[in-house]
């Protein structure tokens, strides 16, 4: 079930929301310590879904300030006025259920114990679990905060041993997965803001995303997670793509963004999971390597990988970003077939600006083709070091000034969303005979390519190649052709 919290803080603003949340949510949260002039009897002649009415003191991260004998007492009017669920806080409910008991044997009112940490996902959360569950609520709710993502999988471990109704999951931005496969990890439901701005805890997203981004009223136990690999992922939209293939193709899967920060903890955290395959995006596209079982032999080559698929509990890494760049280059140029390709390459003076795994991805693939590449970052000792692999010259960023370039490759993510007023190439170095190619796809037309539109070059931003790359991931997971105009239509829609 998907639960909207219902957070105005009038009567005519709370019974509004709560009038619109009905009609998309299955159950709706009534956080009456938000309202100024709560009348609980008014409010809930108005309900057309089940409530939980929750009542949350300033100590639990909630609004109401009064004493516990007025907040008690606003709960068990609650009961009174036949609340589908009550939600009293761990601490709270052996006082609250002496006074409520006896309204209990007469009411359909079902009450939740509610366990908060604003501050971490403790290790005990069995021992926590145990002793709420002593308190003979019916349904447990244990809420944590996540430091980090893998503190997400000790939520989903302590579902995975329940066989009682529990609300458990994830607050913050590393918790957003454990909101999102809420039926995967075993919650009894999870909840969702009816806007951007009406959030009642961090993390958690509105309930438009759930429904259409995520699909999740076609999740079960069994939906086969994907899932984005990077830091940051927010901006991405591997999920909008993915997720409307899984829907289009009739496929029980769902992909999701992982805000990963040490990717050796989360690969081996995450196999409890059991994750079918992972999009890798920056900074990991080489930190991955490492914790892989096995690797498509390109990747010996070129070291960089952007699609992990599990095989059989093995996961193995492939690069779809290769192919996906050449051809956007060729398509630009109207060249195809291998012959024309390295034709147009050979000896072509190509500068990539970037020294990590998109860099390392082109420089490889163009050297195959003869090319005379240059890399260029701002990190001289590891563009040098990439350079002696590549087996190219290298150059720093002033030298773009002399360099004979006809190629000029972006592959790093400045100037990508949210920080759409940088350039990795101040204008003045870009010429009019250059083709410009920015590999970052949000925005679609980054300030490099405005610059060198300007300067009358020829250009081409990452659209082409995401759209490529995402195509060749989906078949690699699915071993089968998505439909590409689907991923073209959403991709240029966001």
């Amino acid at each position: 079930m998907i639960c909207v919290p219902i957070v105005a803080n009038n009567m005519k603003d709370a019974i509004r929301d709560m009038e619109i949340a009905s009609k998309v949510a299955d159950v709706v949260e009534l956080r009456i310590d938000y309202i100024s002039d709560v009348n609980l009897p008014q409010i809930m002649e108005k309900r057309t879904k089940p409530v939980i009415v929750t009542n949350r003191p300033l100590r639990e991260g909630g609004k109401f300030n009064g004493s516990e004998e007025e907040r008690f007492s606003l709960l068990k009017q609650a009961i009174q006025l036949q609340a589908d669920y009550v939600d009293i806080e761990h601490d709270s409910i052996q006082g609250v259920k002496k006074t409520i008991n006896s309204l209990l044997t007469s009411s359909k009112t079902k009450i939740i114990v509610s366990y908060h940490n604003f501050k971490e996902t403790p290790g005990n959360l069995s021992e926590i679990y145990n002793t709420l569950f002593q308190s003979g609520a019916d349904i447990v709710k244990i809420v944590t905060h996540a430091n980090t993502i893998t503190d997400t999988i000790k939520v989903y471990r302590l579902l995975q041993q329940l066989k009682t109704p529990t609300i458990s999951f994830c607050m913050g931005e590393y918790g957003i997965i454990s909101r999102i496969l809420y039926k995967v990890f075993g919650s009894y439901l999870t909840f969702a803001s009816l806007q951007k701005g009406k959030e009642s805890a961090p993390g958690q997203i509105t309930i438009e995303e759930l429904l259409n981004k995520y699909n999740v009223k076609n999740q079960n136990k069994h939906t086969a997670v994907y899932g984005l690999i990077g830091n940051p992922v927010s901006h991405s939209i591997s999920p909008i793509i993915h997720n409307a293939l899984f829907r289009e193709m009739g496929m029980n899967c769902i992909y999701v963004p992982f805000k990963v920060d040490k990717i050796d903890a989360f690969i081996t955290e995450f196999k409890k999971l059991n994750v079918m395959g992972y999009s890798v995006t920056i900074p990991h596209k080489e930190s991955v390597l490492p914790c892989l079982d096995d690797v498509d032999p390109i990747i010996k080559k070129i070291g960089a990988v952007n699609t992990v698929v599990n095989k059989n509990n093995r996961l193995i890494g492939y690069n779809t970003d290769l192919e996906a760049a050449i051809s956007t280059l060729t398509d630009l140029v109207n060249i195809s077939g291998p012959a024309s390709t390295e034709s147009y390459f050979k000896n072509k003076k190509i500068a990539i600006v970037g020294a990590g795994g998109v860099a390392r991805t082109i420089a490889f693939g163009l050297k195959r083709y003869g090319a005379d590449i240059t890399l260029m970052s701002r990190n001289s000792a590891r563009t040098q070091s990439l350079a002696r692999e590549v087996g190219c010259s290298f150059a720093n960023m002033d030298g773009l000034q002399n360099l004979q370039t006809e190629i000029l490759i972006n592959a790093t993510p400045v100037g990508m969303y949210p920080s759409v007023n940088e350039t990795p190439v101040d204008a003045k170095y870009l010429k009019s005979d250059m083709i410009v190619f920015d590999t970052i796809y949000n925005p679609a037309e980054t300030k490099l390519l405005k610059d060198a539109k300007e300067r009358g070059c020829k250009t081409v931003g990452g659209m082409p190649m995401f759209i490529r790359q995402a195509s060749a991931q989906f078949k690699l997971w699915m071993k089968v052709e998505p439909p590409i105009d689907i991923i073209e239509k959403i991709a240029y829609m966001n």
